[in-house]
C-alpha cells in the first residue's frame, strides 16, 4: 500500500480536449468572456425551441412539384424582368421565389452534423437551380429581345458587394427561421442574391455568351456558398445539437472560414477593379468637360476597358469647335490615370443659345430612338421572313441601303407558286417602303385557261403567278397552246422581262406552262 501510495501521480495531458478546454475556459480570456458567455446562454438560446426549427426546416426541403413549379415562375419572371431592364419586375419574381428553405436547410444539416438532410437539402437546391436555368434558357430561346441589358451585366462581375449582400440575407434567414418570424420579406432578401443569377445564367446558356454564363455562375455560386456558410454559423451560435465531434467541429469551423478568405479574395479584387473603373469614368467625363466651352454639352462618352490602350470615345454638342481638344484630352487622361490612352472626340457645333446644346441632344436622342425602333421594326421582319421561307434568319439576305429583304424559300408540301406570291404579298405589307422578295421552289406552273377574248379570270391569275415565278426564279419558260393565243402570251410575258424557250402551237382551250430548264 505504501509502495502504492508513493507513486507519483501521472501528470495530466494537456494536449488531451478536456484540458485544453479547462485551459480556454479558465483562462485570462475565457474568465472575461464568461458573462458574455452566460447571458446568451441563458437569455438568448435558452428560448429557442431547437426540436421545432429542425423539424420545420427539414419538412420544407424536399424538391416537391409545388417547389419546383414556384421555382420556375420565379425564374420566368425575373428573366423577363431582366431582359426589359425592369427592376420591378424583377423584385416581383423574387417574392414567389422558394428557395430559402433547401439553401437553409444546407446549412442547418452542415451545422448538426446530418448527412442525410444535407442530402435532401442539396438535391433540392440542385434541381431548383437546373429548372431554374433550362426554364430561363427556353424563354429566351423563344424572345426576340436577346441583348445583354444593364440589369443582366451587373449580374456577371461579382464582387465583394455581392458576398455582403449574400451575408446579410443568410443573416436575416437564419435569424428569422431560428426565431420563428420567418416570411416572404425574408425569403426575397435571400432570393434576391440567387434567382437573378440563376436567370442570366440561363441568358448565357440561350444566346451561347460564357461571358455572361461564368461570370453569372460565379456570382450564383458565391452567393449560395455564403449563404449556406453564414447559416452554419449562426445555427452553431444558436446552440442546435450537433453530431460531430469536437474534432470534426474544429475542422468545419477551420473550413468555413478558409472559403470566406478564399472567396473574399478574388471579390475584393474584383471591387477594386470596379472602383477604379469608376473613378476613371468621373476622371475621363471631368476632363472632357473641363476642355470645352462651359455651354458644352456630353451627349455620349464610352470606355472600352478590355482595350489596350484604353480606348475613350465621346460626342460633345459645343458653339465653339476645339481643335486640340483630342490632344490635350488624352495628355491629361494618361497623366491622371497612369496609363496609355487613345481618345476619339467627334464634335457637333450648336448654336451659342443656352438651352440649343439640350435641343441638340434632345434631337439626337429622338434619333437614336427612332433608328433602334427602325432596328427592332427590321429584325421582325426578317424573323418573319425566315418562318415563312422555312429558313434560319442568316439566310436572309437584307439590303440596308436600298430596302430590300430577299430569301429563297424550301419546298413545303402541299404550297403551290400561288402560295408562295401570296406570302410575299403579306410579308410586303407588313413591311412599307422595303422590297420583298421571296423565292419559290421551281414547282410546277399552273396551266393558263382560255376565253373568248384571251385568258378568263382563273387564267390571268395563273399568268401573273408564272411571270411572278419566272422572275423571282430566273428561268425560262415554255409554251404550249393555241398559236395566237400562245404567241400574245409570250409576247407580254417577254415584256414583263421573262425569258420565253420555246413556243409550240396545239389546238386546246389552255396554253401549258413549263420550266424550259429545271435545276440539277
Amino acid at each position: 500500500m505504501n509502495e502504492i501510495a508513493s507513486k507519483p501521480e501521472k501528470a495530466a495531458d494537456p494536449t488531451q480536449p478536456a484540458e485544453r478546454k479547462a485551459r480556454w475556459v479558465y483562462g485570462p480570456l475565457g474568465r472575461s468572456l464568461a458573462p458574455l458567455r452566460t447571458y446568451w446562454r441563458t437569455q438568448v438560446v435558452s428560448d429557442v425551441d431547437h426540436s421545432e426549427v429542425v423539424a420545420k426546416v427539414a419538412t420544407e426541403c424536399p424538391a416537391t412539384p409545388r417547389y419546383i413549379f414556384m421555382v420556375m415562375m420565379s425564374a420566368g419572371i425575373a428573366i423577363l424582368g431582366l431582359l426589359l431592364s425592369s427592376p420591378a419586375v424583377v423584385i416581383g419574381a423574387m417574392l414567389l421565389s422558394p428557395l430559402m428553405s433547401p439553401i437553409l436547410g444546407v446549412g442547418f444539416a452542415l451545422a448538426t452534423g446530418k448527412q442525410k438532410w444535407l442530402k435532401i437539402s442539396a438535391r433540392s437546391l440542385a434541381l431548383g437551380s437546373v429548372a431554374a436555368v433550362l426554364f430561363t434558357a427556353l424563354i429566351v430561346l423563344v424572345s426576340p429581345l436577346q441583348t445583354v441589358t444593364e440589369e443582366i451585366a451587373s449580374r456577371t462581375r461579382p464582387n465583394l458587394f455581392d458576398l455582403m449582400v449574400a451575408l446579410f440575407s443568410s443573416l436575416a434567414g437564419s435569424y428569422a427561421m431560428i426565431r420563428g418570424r420567418e416570411g416572404t420579406i425574408v425569403g426575397v432578401a435571400i432570393a434576391t442574391a440567387l434567382m437573378p443569377p440563376l436567370a442570366v445564367v440561363g441568358f448565357g446558356l440561350a444566346t451561347f455568351n460564357w461571358t455572361v454564363f461564368f461570370g453569372a455562375l460565379g456570382l450564383y455560386v458565391t452567393n449560395f456558398l455564403t449563404i449556406a456558410l453564414t447559416a452554419t454559423v449562426m445555427a452553431r451560435l444558436y446552440g442546435f445539437r450537433t453530431d460531430l465531434s469536437t474534432r470534426q467541429g474544429w475542422f468545419q469551423n477551420v473550413g468555413i472560414f478558409i472559403i470566406f478568405v478564399a472567396m473574399a479574395i478574388p471579390l475584393g479584387l474584383s471591387l477594386r477593379q470596379i472602383a477604379w473603373e469608376s473613378n476613371a469614368q468621373r476622371i475621363v467625363h471631368n476632363t472632357i468637360e473641363a476642355e470645352f466651352d462651359p455651354r458644352a454639352r456630353i451627349s455620349e462618352q464610352e470606355i472600352n476597358w478590355e482595350a489596350d490602350p484604353l480606348a475613350v470615345s465621346a460626342t460633345v454638342l459645343t458653339p465653339e469647335f476645339e481643335t486640340d481638344a483630342q490632344a490635350d484630352i488624352k495628355r491629361t487622361l494618361e497623366s491622371r490615370l497612369g496609363r496609355e490612352v487613345e481618345v476619339a472626340i467627334e464634335q457637333f457645333r450648336v448654336g451659342a443659345d443656352p438651352g440649343a446644346a439640350e435641343q441638340a441632344e434632345l434631337a439626337r436622342a429622338r434619333a437614336e430612338q427612332q433608328a433602334a425602333a427602325t432596328e427592332r421594326q427590321i429584325s421582325s421582319m426578317v424573323d418573319r421572313m425566315a418562318l415563312a421561307a422555312g429558313v434560319t434568319r442568316k439566310d436572309v439576305t437584307l439590303d440596308r441601303e436600298n430596302r430590300r429583304a430577299m430569301a429563297t424559300a424550301k419546298r413545303l408540301d402541299g404550297l403551290t407558286l400561288a402560295g408562295y406570291a401570296e406570302l410575299e404579298r403579306r410579308l410586303a405589307e407588313e413591311a412599307p417602303g422595303w422590297d420583298i422578295e421571296l423565292r419559290p421552289p421551281p414547282a410546277p406552273i399552273p396551266a393558263i385557261t382560255l376565253g373568248e377574248e384571251g385568258p378568263d379570270a382563273a387564267g390571268q391569275r395563273a399568268e401573273r403567278t408564272a411571270i411572278w415565278a419566272a422572275k423571282r426564279i430566273g428561268l425560262p419558260l415554255d409554251l404550249t397552246g393555241p398559236e395566237e393565243q400562245v404567241r400574245a402570251l409570250a409576247a407580254r410575258m417577254r415584256e414583263a422581262g421573262v425569258t420565253i424557250g420555246q413556243v409550240n402551237t396545239r389546238p386546246g382551250e389552255r396554253i401549258d406552262v413549263s420550266w424550259a430548264s429545271m435545276p440539277q
